[in-house]
């Protein structure tokens, strides 16, 4: 079972090699399970039983399924659709020494640059482009290897071994092509979009990491990958969610986009995406706004993003008592300072989830002194406050290009989401609640 999920999981990542493509990849799974599209410029009618989504940018989207019966509540899981990468910049060519042509870049999000060498590289995002009066978007990716970030040679950097501050502006350049290949990226791009460079009248494109994702370790017992941080949780959100029962609360699947720069954009957690569809769904089934404020002190919130496992080779930077691994299950996140948002109760709330799933859970901490990030709860909380637990699966290289966690936990994932997903809470005042 768990190697299935888990080349499952794979293949969902090798068809997605943006936040576009995430984005669009999930919208196929939600409409062969039979959910309509809405469009947040057009009216919403929405009615019982049925199932829909909702995107904007292109690269965030909110899914939910309104019961049959009247309802009371929201269960709600975030996660995020992009993961540290290069941007390719406007106007992106570069040629060097009239012997090559290498491409302008700018860093997004906070990544481990080292990995990024001396490994197939591809592009892949979107365009726009003018077609008969009309801005069209396109997604584009090239479905081979095109470039490639060389090392300098030990010889020309004799300390390179006692380590390097990389400069994004000078030492990861892509290298596409020699002098010949001037004037020829935009080419290449139009072709895969199918229309002409002219036409093109803006773009959203990254490298990404060409290496096939595997199955490795003396009983397989790891999976590596690119952008693991947060397509695992992605994938095993939607997967739980596709396999909620109907009842008295309305589950939600959030997948946002720009959380590795701050989320805030209009696309992000730090938007009024979720709150907007939330309203939505209020006013369309005929709710008051008091019975729409009781509904959402009745939810609950899973942020979904990936923990930093225990290190083979320096388990001193972890935590004394909170160590976390991968293949031991489901990592709850705490933070004083409330970079994730656990508390006491929405801990033990998702914990009597997880025990009725029977999937194992484990607590993460940061070591003291040293500072973590923040993820999607804390942020979606600024728009819509509710009880939230920040959560994820243990996994080793985080930001890096490639990067590794357990084969088990993607099922564990699935697994509690689906509890998740059907179940219903009831607050009964002074942090008490009825799970059901």
């Amino acid at each position: 079972m768990y190697t299935n999920i888990t080349e499952e999981l794979l293949e969902f990542i090798e068809k997605s090699p943006s936040c576009y493509h995430v984005v669009s990849n999930v919208k196929a799974m939600l409409e062969q399970a039979g959910f309509v599209e809405l469009r947040e410029e057009a009216a919403w009618n929405i009615e019982s039983g049925k199932k829909y989504y909702v995107t904007r940018n292109g690269s965030s989207l909110v899914a939910f399924q309104i019961p049959e019966k009247d309802w009371g509540g929201f269960m709600i899981s975030a996660a995020h659709s992009d993961w540290p990468s290069f941007k390719i910049k406007e106007n992106a060519e570069i040629e060097v020494s009239k012997s090559y042509t290498c491409l302008n870049v700018e860093k997004y999000g906070g990544m481990l640059m080292a990995p990024w060498l001396d490994r197939p590289l591809s592009v892949a995002g979107r365009i726009t482009v003018k077609e008969e009066g009309r801005v069209l978007t396109k997604l584009v990716n090239i479905p081979r290897d095109l470039v490639m970030v060389p090392n300098l040679a030990i010889h020309m950097n004799r300390n390179a071994n006692e380590g390097y501050a990389y400069n994004p502006q000078v030492d990861m350049l892509p290298l596409f092509g020699d002098e010949k290949a001037k004037d020829g990226f935009l080419e290449l791009i139009a072709k895969e979009a199918g229309t002409e460079p002219k036409q093109i009248l803006g773009t959203d494109l990254f490298l990404y990491n060409r290496m096939p994702g595997m199955i490795w370790g003396a009983h397989e017992e790891y999976v590596s990958s690119r952008a693991l941080d947060d397509l695992q949780c992605v994938f095993g959100t939607v997967k739980g969610f596709l396999k909620a029962e109907n009842n008295s609360r309305i589950p939600i699947c959030c997948i946002f986009d720009n959380e590795e720069v701050g989320s805030g954009t209009k696309q992000g957690a730090d938007s009024t995406m979720l709150a907007d569809v939330l309203e939505r769904i209020a006013v369309s089934t005929g709710k008051t706004r008091q019975e729409q404020l009781m509904a959402v002190a009745n939810s609950f919130l899973v942020s979904a993003d990936n923990a930093q496992a225990v290190h083979p080779n320096h388990p001193d930077k972890a935590d004394p008592t909170n160590r976390v691994y991968p293949n031991k299950g489901i990592v709850i996140k705490y933070n004083a300072n409330q970079k994730y948002t656990t508390d006491a109760v929405s801990a033990g709330i998702f914990k009597m989830i997880c025990q009725k799933a029977e999937v194992p859970t484990q607590d993460y901490v940061n070591r003291s002194d040293i500072a973590g990030g923040s993820t999607l709860g804390n942020i979606a909380n600024r728009h819509v406050s509710l009880n939230t637990v920040d959560m994820g699966l243990a996994q080793l290289a985080m930001h890096s290009p490639y990067e590794t966690a357990g084969v088990k936990d993607t099922a564990y994932l699935i697994k509690a989401c689906a509890t998740y997903f059907s179940s219903s809470l009831e607050a009964q005042g002074n942090g008490n609640y009825e799970i059901h």
